[in-house]
């Protein structure tokens, strides 16, 4: 019998986000990406990360990690794994020149980072690795074939097809037909973003002719587009569509400025000098003859795009000579954050351009008849939908099925789920920890109670009591001071004071003088008193804070 091979995955499957897995043979493990999800209605949470404790407990068998591209969702959390334990990186050029950008402005100590090339093999720890090209709408995309003792484990990464790529770099199914002929694919792992999306997507070079006549339409108007930093080639068809019409283009937004700066390096972006102007020269040039490249199309607050809406940008001041170009879908979750921003913008006399008027952004992720093409190219033997919320992962598993799967061969994982491939197949072994694990700007975690905390601070505000017991005396001393905010009108705050300071004051009086003294206990009985008025006269639940001083 062949040695088993565990899968075990810690993020990416029931959301779009925290992407992690790692396998395992023979005792060694080979991290498959390392990634955040973006916070949705978090107070205070800059990131939320895959729980790494079943990664920390196993750390000296950790033989690499291999980041697939180079998307928030798959690199993000590297930084904060990073800062506790070191292991080599693989990764293309430039998926590994923003690893290392990264890990920089983090302060977190480079590891040693080895590149990948498109058909490269590389034998890591106890798994012979093939790298082969994937389309997708950030450069230099790899899937993933894993030599295992359980045969080929293919990983699709997130990926397209598309005939007519702005880099003319395809995914490359053929090799996968002649692995498929050859020894065969074992275990396929697949990309379900868009498995409940009918059709094909279409290419990204069908996107170039229509900022185009974005362009053409809005002569005599600077333009402003929102995109992703890490979109080459979409940042390739702007600065395109830009030189065409005779203007100059300024990149802003730090991300968007190191990114454009690294795909220039590499050869990825090709664009002339003669075309840019930098952030300084925005005041000399002549705006009708001006095109904004900037971050914030996902209505990101920090952003530049939501400076703009905010009037808060050091450089640009927006106004109705201006047009905005949104040149994304919205990430679920983000629709609201985006209307906001789309409101705030038109309040300053901008006009809006976006994916829900005109065909100006294509996705990343094959739809339906591009996974079907994937699955033919490879037939593998068995079957886990990966990367996706829920409802994919199951229009993932109803594709597989459709296509003649039998059952019993298509398994369906979520966070924390780790399975066993041996001889008899692949089958559901336990669970680690899925927990989202929350943390602010500077990598600090953010538990659940803090969390709850903020939502009930900015929802229904605070009142603080103060109380001062003189304990020999068996007394209060003075009035409990009382301060509140965010929970009445401020004309009624004063009011509202005497009525708390009252009911308090009634409450402690009487166990003080029988001699209670524990500040808990008196604590305890200061939040009870406020509650129940609180919310007897209000219905109301804002936080309270009782702070008793015994003397």
């Amino acid at each position: 019998m062949a040695a088993p091979v565990h899968l075990t995955f810690l993020g990416g499957l029931g959301e779009i986000g925290r992407n992690c897995a790692a396998l395992e043979a023979h005792g060694r493990i080979v991290m498959l990406d390392c990634g955040q999800l973006f916070p949705d209605d978090l107070p205070g949470v800059d990131a939320v990360l895959p729980d790494f404790t079943w990664l920390r407990e196993r750390a000296d068998r950790i033989e690499a990690c291999i980041v697939t591209h180079a998307h928030e969702d798959h690199i993000g959390g590297l930084p904060y794994l990073l800062s506790e334990m070191s292991f080599p990186i693989y990764g293309s050029p430039f998926t590994l020149g923003m690893v290392r950008g990264k890990l920089k402005s983090a302060g977190v100590p480079v590891p040693e980072l080895i590149e990948l090339h498109d058909h490269a093999r590389h034998k890591i720890g106890p798994f012979d690795c093939e790298f082969l090209p994937v389309t997708h709408s950030t450069p230099s995309g790899l899937m993933t074939l894993f030599g295992t003792p359980q045969g080929l484990i293919l990983h699709s990464s997130d990926f397209k097809l598309d005939d007519n790529p702005v880099d003319g770099r395809v995914t490359d199914l053929p090799r996968l037909r002649e692995l498929a002929a050859g020894e065969g694919i074992r275990l396929l792992l697949a990309d379900s973003t868009n498995a409940g999306s009918a059709g094909a997507s279409s290419s990204e070079s069908e996107i170039g002719p229509v900022l185009m006549s974005v362009f053409e339409e809005h002569a005599g108007r600077r333009i402003i587009v929102g995109a992703f930093s890490s979109h080459v080639h979409r940042i390739q068809q702007i600065a395109d569509a830009a030189a065409a019409t005779g203007r100059r283009v300024v990149v802003l937004g730090p991300s968007m400025v190191r990114n454009v700066g690294l795909a220039r390096d590499l050869g990825l972006l090709r664009i002339p000098e003669s075309v840019f102007a930098t952030e300084d020269d925005l005041d000399d040039l002549d705006p009708a003859r001006t095109c904004i490249v900037c971050t914030g199309s996902q209505g990101e607050t920090r952003a530049a795009l939501s400076l703009m809406g905010q009037g808060r940008h050091r450089f640009v001041t927006v106004g109705d000579t201006d047009t905005v170009v949104f040149s994304s879908h919205p990430i679920p979750g983000n629709e609201a954050g985006i209307g906001r921003l789309h409101n705030a913008l038109a309040r300053r006399g901008v006009q809006l351009v976006h994916s829900g008027q005109i065909g100006i952004h294509t996705t990343g992720h094959g739809k339906a008849e591009e996974l079907l093409a994937l699955h033919d190219a490879a037939d593998p033997d068995l079957f886990v939908p990966v990367h996706g919320e829920y409802s994919h992962l199951v229009a993932h598993h109803e594709l597989a099925l459709e296509r003649g799967m039998v059952p019993d061969n298509v398994l369906r994982c979520t966070d924390g789920d780790r399975v066993k491939l041996d001889d008899d197949g692949i089958s559901h072994q336990s669970r680690v920890s899925d927990t989202y694990v929350m943390v602010d700007e500077s990598g600090n975690p953010v538990s659940d109670d803090l969390l709850e905390e903020r939502r009930n601070l900015s929802g229904e505000g605070f009142v603080v009591v103060r109380v001062v017991v003189d304990g020999r005396k068996g007394k209060l001393v003075g009035e409990p001071f009382v301060e509140t905010r965010g929970w009445v009108e401020p004309s009624e705050r004063e009011s509202w004071r005497g009525e708390v300071a009252e009911a308090v004051a009634k409450a402690l009086k009487p166990v003080v003088a029988e001699g209670e003294r524990d500040p808990k206990e008196l604590a305890r009985l200061v939040r009870r008193a406020t509650g129940r008025l609180v919310s007897r006269r209000t219905g109301r639940r804002p936080a309270l804070v009782p702070v008793v001083e015994v003397r």
